[in-house]
């Protein structure tokens, strides 16, 4: 083993984060090669820097001004230039003051820095290398979004296993507790996804407290857990009872065999999907400042060896946004048009007739809210919407249909829905 990762494990030994590593995270470190070298000499190399791959001219970077023509109001050196590993510092910065503001349980809490990462699947895919090894089991509700199996089963070789969300109108939380005790050697990881896709649920403040004293109880039986934090559509709650932090907030000082890690992006909490932006922040009880930098450079290692660095345009526009006076007052207005169609959308499916073959699950927040398909196909309800009614949704392992309504404007909603009962009752 490369001498940099066994120097990095011991340093993590007996927290949270080497009981969950996997054999790829403890081999895994940050080289100190030309990355490293360069952000040395960019410090100290003020006669000549003849480190880094980049052409430039003047100190800045060349660029061709068919390019730059359509970028006005930005540097060469905000758009051109790599951006570090871990991510624009001012980003990462400001981020963790937004998600201190966003959770206020988090106050006084040791966590790491936000990483920055392209987009959260690949935040997702870095943990996954990093904390799964072949046949993990990790946990993750049966209505789950379908990367994780991809990622957790297809590229690692883990185990998914699935435990019914709801019980009734709320979370399963025996359920989950079942399939953790279910897993070999008092290991699991559990993914959770709030609010939930497809579902469009998140758990009320009862839930939430609920799920974490589980997480505890195992913890004190010796069950070393490490719970992911799918944040990715974190904001939209719509309801008073919702609990509004993320449960990285309770888990991450909650127990010494507990790792919590939570996983966002500016993906859908600033609108710019394509930007590919996304964060891992780490927690844990007991985890110093120190053990946080180690498990930093095994997390730079990963970004290196996927994507080198994340695109320093897309960090750039984003930090020059959540600078901007306007930020805050922007975002309120775009979860008010959203809030605006989940009331509209909760007014139509109470509606609905009785007899139409259509049962929706729990929904409270985000972009989306899910039907159960009574006695038919999902999928033939599917295309059967899009091939009469050029109307797409999406079809889930042949029983539900996942409707966003996030890409409906309010005045169109009840149509959609109209649409979607009649041609439920025709198949």
């Amino acid at each position: 083993m490369e001498s940099l990762a066994v120097e990095l494990n011991k340093t993590l030994e007996g927290c949270s984060i080497y009981n969950m590593m996997s054999d790829f995270g403890k081999r895994f470190y940050f080289p100190k090669g030309i990355v490293a070298q360069a952000a040395e000499a960019g410090s100290r190399a003020d006669n000549f820097n003849a480190t880094v791959g980049m052409a430039t001219s003047k100190g800045k970077p060349l660029f061709l001004q068919s390019i730059m023509e359509h970028l006005s109001g930005l540097d060469p050196n905000e758009i051109y230039s790599y951006a570090p590993t871990t991510g624009l510092p001012k980003l990462r910065e400001l981020w963790k003051k937004e998600m201190l503001s966003k959770n206020p349980a988090l106050k006084g809490k040791l966590i790491s820095n936000p990483i920055v990462t392209a987009g959260l699947t690949h935040g997702i895919s870095i943990l996954a290398d990093l904390f799964v090894d072949k046949n993990d089991t990790v946990v993750v509700p049966d209505m789950f979004w379908g990367n994780y199996r991809l990622i957790v089963e297809g590229r690692c070789q883990g185990k998914i296993l699935n435990f019914p969300f709801f019980d009734g109108e709320k979370i399963n939380i025996k359920a989950l507790e079942d399939s953790i005790r279910s897993s070999e050697n008092k290991k699991a990881s559990v993914i959770l996804n709030f609010p939930n896709n497809p579902t469009g649920y998140s758990p009320s403040e009862k839930e939430a407290d609920n799920i974490s004293d589980m997480f505890m109880k195992l913890a004190d039986e010796g069950y070393r857990i490490m719970v992911v934090c799918d944040d990715a559509y974190f904001g939209l709650f719509f309801e008073d009872e919702t609990y509004k932090e993320s449960l990285f907030s309770k888990l991450c000082d909650a127990h010494e065999n507990i790792l919590a890690v939570k996983i966002d992006g500016a993906t859908k909490e600033e609108l710019v999907w394509g930007f590919r932006v996304g964060f891992i922040t780490y927690g844990g009880k007991g985890i110093t400042d120190k053990q946080y930098d180690a498990v930093q450079s095994k997390t730079m290692g990963a970004v290196r060896a996927s994507v080198s660095s994340c695109s320093k345009l897309s960090q750039s526009l984003l930090l020059k946004g959540m600078e901007s006076k306007s930020y805050h007052k922007e975002k309120d207005a775009a979860f008010r048009i959203m809030n605006e169609r989940y009331e509209k959308v909760k007014e139509v499916v109470s509606a609905m007739p009785a007899d139409t073959p259509l049962k929706p699950l729990p929904f409270n927040s985000g972009y989306f809210m899910t039907f159960e398909v009574i006695g038919k196909d999902s999928n033939e309800l599917r295309l059967h919407l899009l091939n009469k009614y050029r109307t797409g949704t999406i079809s889930i392992a042949g029983k539900y249909l996942r409707v966003a309504f996030s890409s409906v404007d309010v005045e169109k909603i009840e149509e959609l829905y109209s649409i979607i009962y009649k041609a439920a009752t025709e198949l």
